[in-house]
């Protein structure tokens, strides 16, 4: 209120505008004041949050109305910089981008492509967690590509022990001392891999140790080549991983499909080709079956 206006009007009431202005301002001051510090307090607290790594530096300069031009040096981030994981070496011509599907490992092929409908391989999933998962997959294909074998053979060839029928009952016939010396060959062969590939578990940080693949092993690669197959170049070698993972994946499909019919049929492989072969050539399987007899 202007000195004209106080004139003509009661003092008491323009000490009363005169007050309300003051306190008007000064909660406007108060406010602006808090603005500022709440501003200054997120940029120190986002910058607490930022990897060392991904920070530059660039100079801001802020004004207010009640404070100069200064200039403040921050520390801003780019929105657009790729997900940080640990240096890993280089294995095989191999190196781990978490920006591809599966870190970049081998294995994908048409007309499928990419495939992981489960999402073993996510975006997400640890580099860690991958190479394990790559570890088991490419371990159990090797072992169903020898057991699709051994089916086979197997069934074909009694062998040393007398051994016949299904190979589903052939494990149960095994001689003991057999038996035990191809228990302690599995036990030596695994406890090798796990010292060439898995960090030794501290239980100290168990959380950190257990179920961990050492940076420096290749899933798979336990340093077994007596043929010396391994190529050196590293396409060749995406190549030839490939080829295997594609085998081993069938293999296990087509062992799971052989031990469900012979649990089905009591039948070995080529018992029963020859069963439908006879069924679809007009001939009754079974009449050379006799009582009580499962053929």
């Amino acid at each position: 209120m202007d000195d004209d206006e106080c004139l003509g009007n009661d003092k008491e009431e323009c000490k009363v505008y005169e007050w309300r202005g003051d306190t008007i301002s000064g909660v406007i001051e108060i406010r602006m004041m808090m603005k500022v510090v709440v501003l200054a307090t997120a940029v120190v607290s986002v910058n607490a949050f930022v990897p060392g790594s991904s920070r530059v530096k660039s100079t801001v300069v802020r004004s207010t109305e009640f404070e100069s031009d200064v200039d403040e040096e921050v520390e801003s981030v780019s929105s657009s910089a790729a997900p940080v994981i640990a240096s890993v070496p280089v294995l095989n011509g191999w190196e781990a981008d978490p920006s591809l599907p599966c870190y970049g490992l081998p294995g994908a092929i048409a007309p499928t492509g990419y495939f992981d409908p489960l999402g073993f391989a996510q975006k997400g999933i640890s580099l860690n967690e991958v190479k394990r998962n790559r570890e088991a997959e490419v371990m159990h294909g090797r072992v169903a590509m020898l057991a699709s074998v051994g089916y086979l053979a197997g069934e074909s060839v009694s062998g040393p022990f007398n051994i016949v029928g299904p190979a589903n009952d052939q494990l149960q016939q095994m001689p003991t001392p057999a038996f035990v010396l191809l228990s302690v060959g599995i036990a030596v062969a695994e406890l090798k891999r796990a010292r060439i590939g898995w960090v030794e578990p501290d239980f100290g940080r168990w959380s950190k140790t257990l179920w961990t693949l050492r940076d420096s092993y290749y899933p798979g690669d336990v340093g077994f080549d007596p043929l010396g197959l391994k190529p050196e170049d590293p396409r060749a070698f995406a190549n030839m991983q490939t080829r295997e993972l594609q085998n081993g994946r069938l293999a296990m499909i087509g062992v799971a499909g052989m031990c469900a019919q012979e649990l089905v049929n009591h039948r070995t492989i080529f018992e029963t080709f020859e069963f439908y072969q006879k069924v679809y050539s007009g001939v009754n399987p079974y009449e050379v079956c006799g009582d009580g007899v499962i053929c």
